[in-house]
């Protein structure tokens, strides 16, 4: 007897509630079989979503808050086939020439959301007949990560301007301290607090990762796993494991960071 395939699976990210809901609806019309298992609200919680639950299909926004949906992409990798969602057709079409990924533009309708869910169809049905599937679709993604870098660099240049965190309160015994941004070496999820790691010592504030990534400066500081984030300038070395995973190791400091596969196309360039 034929072996039976497991139902395809979906995760759908998009910061506004209304649409990611339309869009699942339409899915559900559209695609029955698929499950979609997870739905994220940005492109930070996007990656989370997807390490806890892989799934065989991301439906990305492009333009979310925080982590964008290109930097999402590029966190996912060759893991799931990409579909990315976005009101500005430029910044979709480069990647999608490149016969990796398709796109929607908002808003979509019915009959191009039913063609790209054929599309998609399509591709995960060539992974199940080849044996090489998944060495195809790695290539794929290999292709396009410098692609999309630059796409994801040039969508924050474009946007507007934003502050970031110049000082992080912390308790420190009966005192507040104000912690330089500049001084801060790492921090470290722990349960609902964070532990911040700097020049003058080490603080639990009551703010989480997620929080923190989105008003740190990404030139500076970089997510390296889904509890730890780094400062760049205080990087020694970064050494790559076998298993599709490294370690960041600080200078001056003895602390050995994980880098998860999420986060390690972070350090491609290095």
């Amino acid at each position: 007897m034929p072996r039976t395939q497991p139902a395809p699976t979906a995760l759908v990210a998009d910061d506004e509630p209304l649409l990611r809901e339309r869009l699942v609806a339409h899915l559900a019309r559209l695609w029955p079989e698929l499950q979609v298992v997870a739905q994220a609200r940005n492109g930070r919680e996007a990656v989370e979503r997807f390490d806890e639950t892989p799934c065989d299909v991301a439906f990305l926004d492009i333009h979310m808050p925080g982590l964008n949906g290109l930097e999402a992409a590029l966190a996912i990798g060759s893991r799931a086939l990409v579909v990315f969602i976005t009101a500005f057709e430029q910044h979709a079409v480069a990647a999608f020439e490149r016969g990796a990924i398709d796109y929607l533009v908002k808003p979509f309708d019915e009959e191009r959301l039913a063609a790209t869910v054929q599309r998609v169809r399509e591709r995960l049905a060539e992974q199940v007949r080849s044996r090489e599937g998944a060495a195809a679709a790695g290539a794929d993604g290999a292709a396009l990560a410098p692609m999309l870098e630059q796409l994801a660099q040039r969508l924050r240049q474009e946007g507007a301007p934003r502050k970031h965190l110049q000082w992080i309160k912390a308790s420190v015994g009966p005192s507040l301290r104000l912690i330089p941004v500049d001084e801060v070496y790492f921090l470290r999820s722990d349960e609902k607090y964070t532990l911040v790691v700097w020049a003058g010592g080490e603080a639990l504030i009551r703010k989480t990762i997620r929080e923190l990534a989105d008003e740190l400066d990404p030139d500076r500081f970089v997510q390296i796993h889904r509890s730890v984030i780094v400062a760049l300038p205080h990087v020694s070395h970064v050494v790559r494991n076998g298993n599709e995973t490294a370690e960041v190791h600080l200078r001056g400091r003895s602390e050995v960071l994980p880098v998860s596969r999420s986060w390690l196309h972070v350090f491609r360039q290095m």
